[in-house]
Formats: C-alpha cells, structure tokens, sequence
C-alpha cells in the first residue's frame, strides 16, 4: 500500500490530505503560517500522520498546489525532511506549465492562474467533462469557467465573506462578530445579529446567483452549451440555500484534483 499527499495551500487556510491510490483517507486543515520554519512544519504533519494511524514510510509521493509564494521552499524542505530518505519518493508542485498538458489556458498569460484554480478546473471537468463553472469560497471567493476540451476560458475573484465582514466590523465599533453556521430565521432582521446574518447571506447569494447567470449566458454564446455549475471551499455548504444556480457542492474538490493531476503526470 502507498500513500499521497496532496496539499492545498490557500491565502489563509492550507488544506492537506492523504490518499490511499484513489480513496481520501484522512485530511486535516491548518493555518498557513508565512513565519512557520519548515522544521516545525514537519514536526506538525509528522504527528497528524501519527494521530491518524498512517506511516509515514509508506508514502510514494507528494503533490503542492500554492497560492503563497513564500511557503514554496518551506514546504519543499519539509517534504525533503518527512520523506526525503525514502526511494522512488516523487513530488510535484503545480504551475501552468507543469499542468499544461491536462488543461489549455486560454490567456494571454497563463501564469497569472493561480494554481488551486487550475487544479479545481481539472478536477471538475475531469468530473463532468462539459462546461462547467466552479466556484470556490476562500479568502477571496473566485469563479472559474472551464470550456469542452478543458480549456480555461477565465472568471471572476471578489472578495470573501470573512474579507467583507472583517472589513465591516472593523469599521464600525458596534457591530459584532457573527457566527453563520446558524442562518437566518427571516429576511428583515430584527436584531443586530439577524440584519447582518441576513444581509450577508442574501446579498452574497444573491450577487452570486446574479454573477453565474452572467457567465453562463456568455460562455452559452460561445458554442451553445449551457455549463453545470460546481461549488467548494469552506463557505460553500453555507451559501447554497442561498444560490439556487448551483448544481453540487464538492467539498473535495480540490484535492481530488491533486491526486488527478499527480496519478496522471506520473503514470
């Protein structure tokens, strides 16, 4: 038996999981900390593959997708510190050219893509080979329109939830944090709480839903095809009572297209 690890590293969060060939066995979610050494980082995967009973000798390979520049070198040096003494250990990071060959990038710089976009594009075309649309809740909340031939065609980025109420409880003293996983009980909120539950969740929904009405009538202009429309991401599961518009929320997306791209560029 060989494992992979797939690793998701976002603005805020990263994102790590561990497959066993196709099946995601066990992931876990940390902070993406610039300032961590690679050592600690180390230190920290080693014991969460500990926690979850799986060793660390049995890995054949490593996958990285970032967003965060300065982690680059961190998390290759702590892959050469978790499993650099071990033979036939491959490991990949993913940019617009070492993907090139699974998706075209219709841009005129395709390096301007960010990796996590990519990799979702993969992922989701890889599951429905049609159109498609994904859009992913992070820090900043970014929509991704993949045509027929898995061709990135471009999409859109706005700012995230967390951005947004940060912003506006930061600004205005007396406004609370507010916890979303309890939505809203009516659309006129009669409370501080409940106006700005409200206001937040049917705003967004709504400029979202207004958003992939847009993009879908323009990519259906382009050759006829109406796409399918995937979410992913931390707010994802959140915010669809509140998009009608879309069709599944794919929590694993991500890494899912990790383990894709690395079976399919190492085989």
């Amino acid at each position: 038996m060989s494992n992979l690890l797939a690793v998701d590293i976002g603005n805020t969060h990263t994102v790590a999981g561990v497959f066993t060939h196709d099946r995601l066995i066990a992931q876990w979610r940390i902070k993406s900390d610039g300032e961590r050494p690679a050592a600690e980082l180390a230190v920290i995967y080693h014991n969460l593959f500990n926690l979850s009973a799986i060793d660390a000798k049995l890995f054949s390979g490593a996958i990285v997708a970032s967003v965060v520049p300065s982690l680059d070198t961190v998390y290759k040096e702590c892959m050469q510190s978790l499993f650099g003494g071990q033979h036939q250990f491959s490991s990949l990071n993913v940019t617009a050219d070492s993907v090139a060959g699974l998706i075209e990038v219709d841009l005129e710089n395709p390096a301007e893509v960010g990796a996590d976009r990519l990799v979702n594009g993969i992922s989701a075309y890889t599951r429905c080979a049609k159109n498609v649309i994904i859009i992913d809740f992070g820090t900043a909340i970014t929509f991704d329109c993949i045509a027929v031939g898995c061709r990135y065609l471009g999409g859109l980025i706005i700012p995230g939830l967390s951005l947004a109420l940060d912003s506006l409880t930061q600004r205005a003293a007396k406004l609370p944090k507010v916890d979303f996983s309890t939505p809203p009980t009516e659309f006129i909120g009669r409370s501080t709480v409940s106006a700005m539950k409200s206001g937040v969740l049917h705003g967004y929904g709504t400029m979202i839903a207004g958003l992939i009405e847009q993009l879908k009538a323009e990519m259906h202009n382009r050759d006829n095809l109406t796409p399918v429309v995937y979410a992913t991401g931390g707010m994802a599961s959140i915010l669809k009572p509140y998009v009608a518009a879309i069709d599944e929320v794919l929590p694993d997306l991500t890494l899912e297209g990790l383990q894709i791209i690395y079976q399919r560029l190492t085989n």
